[in-house]
């Protein structure tokens, strides 16, 4: 049998690129000694502290507790430490990390050599990102990631005999394996849901939209915009898997057929559930383009004149309860729409001056580092914004419902339930210029997305418009001069001129 130390070695020999997709790793590497625990008491249904578990809850967790539960024990070790030998100095991130560079024999063997690797080897992202990283052409959800992973490529196992709960470990601590157990079954809580503080529209003109919300870039949710919508009536599991049949749609790294979709969605129970999200669904099957439409507000898309080259900008959304995006900004500095055909989704959106709490964009803005989870935000992060004086945008948006999303704004979605959503990004001509400046900035290659040509995206754009609106660049540029010189002289008036007092201030 390989040693741990055979097995870790060789991990750190094989080819360091290999995506991680687990926790990412924080500024403190080192074990500090036991802190009291973060974590209050969960219960079914709630608690003390408003935290309840899903009725669905898995108890899969191998017996892991909060650090600070070390503290009530009877005895003085943590397992944890003690299995894990000279390694135990290592954050339990980067222990996974290492172990992420290992195959599923080279895991399997790991798991034997102690309880403390046990725990860590079973830990279902590593064998998720092995089934992800492996099947690229659909596999079938079987209960666990492991056991999908043993049931494709291990038929000679009887995989009606593994134990999926697997064991249970005695004395083991960890808020970081804990935290990832508990986001995967955490219910939302209800001061989560309860801020509502959009504004909703029905039934208002294209003029209205423009002045009130697309001009001064303010989100708002439209009520009534799907009521003419094939898809509102007939889109549902058994209508879009007899529709789709053998089609295959874009699920993270992997392509599934929506029965195979479902198939996962309806067991898997855990911290980022899979989230279908496909940009070409209208191609694959264009009956499904033709059962939408998109809403009177939103038809001035100027990324047309590209014709096929055009960035991807629309998409179909289909995930479980749990399942969304984590903070961002829509891609190439554009505005969207999305419009809930099935189920309900939980926004929150911050303005593009307000970084989210948790949320450190580099200063290129090529990457993001935030949360690894929706619902570890909401657990760590959300309660700040209540002191906040620019408070986030907040709301449900339920079926037959659609929100605006201007553009350079923050957003984080959840899904509250199973749902089906389309989703468009645009670009009208109120937005027109924002959009070539972001094309031009120096590190547009790395900025750019959804084009095989990242670099020549603003030539070709800007050329196309001005073949297609001739001046139009140069009238909004103009405007936006004058409008920016307007705002200039307001200002100066407001810095020595008090209009609440009646009378002149100096702030020399």
């Amino acid at each position: 049998m390989l040693s741990s130390k055979t097995l870790l070695s060789r991990a750190i020999r094989r080819k360091k690129s290999k995506k991680i997709t687990g926790r990412k790793i924080r500024s403190k590497t080192l074990n500090s000694s036991p802190t009291k625990s973060k974590f209050p008491e969960c219960k079914e249904g709630g608690g003390e502290f408003g935290f309840g578990l899903k009725s669905s809850a898995t108890s899969s967790n191998h017996g892991v507790q909060p650090l600070g539960n070390f503290y009530l024990a009877s005895g003085t070790i943590n397992t944890r430490n003690t299995g894990l030998g000279n390694l135990y100095i290592l954050s339990d991130e980067l222990v996974l990390d290492i172990l992420g560079l290992l195959d599923a024999t080279d895991l399997g063997v790991l798991a034997t050599v102690s309880k403390s690797f046990y725990v860590f080897a079973n830990h279902e992202p590593l064998w998720r990102n092995l089934v992800l990283d492996s099947v690229k052409d659909g596999f079938l959800y079987n209960r666990t990631w492991k056991s999908t992973y043993i049931a494709a490529f291990c038929s000679s196992f009887d995989d009606c005999n593994i134990e999926i709960s697997g064991l249970r470990v005695r004395d083991f601590y960890s808020d970081y394996l804990f935290q990832s157990w508990l986001c995967a079954n955490l219910e939302m809580k209800h001061e989560w849901l309860e801020r509502d503080n959009i504004v909703r529209r029905k039934g208002i003109s294209v003029e209205e939209f423009v002045l009130n919300f697309e001009e001064p870039n303010k989100p708002v949710l439209l009520e009534g915009c799907l009521d003419n919508w094939v898809a509102r009536e007939k889109w549902n599991r058994d209508y879009l898997i007899q529709l789709c049949g053998d089609v295959r749609f874009s699920v993270g790294p992997a392509d599934l057929k929506l029965e195979e979709f479902f198939l996962y969605s309806d067991q898997a129970r855990e911290e980022r559930p899979l989230y279908l999200f496909d940009p070409t669904f209208a191609e694959k099957v264009p009956r499904l383009g033709l059962e939408y439409d998109v809403p009177e507000y939103f038809r001035e898309d100027l990324f047309s004149v590209l014709g096929k080259e055009r960035p991807n900008h629309r998409w179909v959304i289909i995930g479980p309860s749990g399942s969304g995006s984590s903070f961002h900004i829509d891609p190439n500095s554009t505005s969207a729409w999305n419009a809930v055909i099935k189920g309900s989704k939980k926004w929150v959106l911050f303005p593009p001056d307000v970084v989210p709490p948790g949320v450190h964009p580099s200063p290129d803005g090529a990457e993001v580092a935030c949360p690894v989870s929706i619902i570890e935000w909401f657990m760590n992060f959300y309660a700040a914004t209540k002191s906040w004086k620019k408070k986030p945008i907040e709301c449900i948006c339920k079926a037959g419902e659609v929100i605006f999303v201007p553009n350079g704004w923050w957003h984080l979605v959840i899904n509250l339930e199973e749902s089906i959503a389309i989703t468009q990004n645009y670009v009208s001509r109120r937005n027109l210029l924002n959009v070539l400046d972001f094309l031009k900035r120096p590190n547009a290659s790395m900025l750019v997305s959804g084009t095989k040509d990242r670099v020549n995206l603003y030539d070709k754009f800007k050329n196309a418009i001005d073949a297609s609106f001739p001046g139009t660049i140069d009238q909004l540029a103009q405007k936006a001069e004058e409008k920016k010189a307007e705002q200039k002289k307001l200002s100066f008036w407001d810095s020595v001129a008090d209009s609440n007092a009646g009378a002149f201030k100096f702030s020399f």
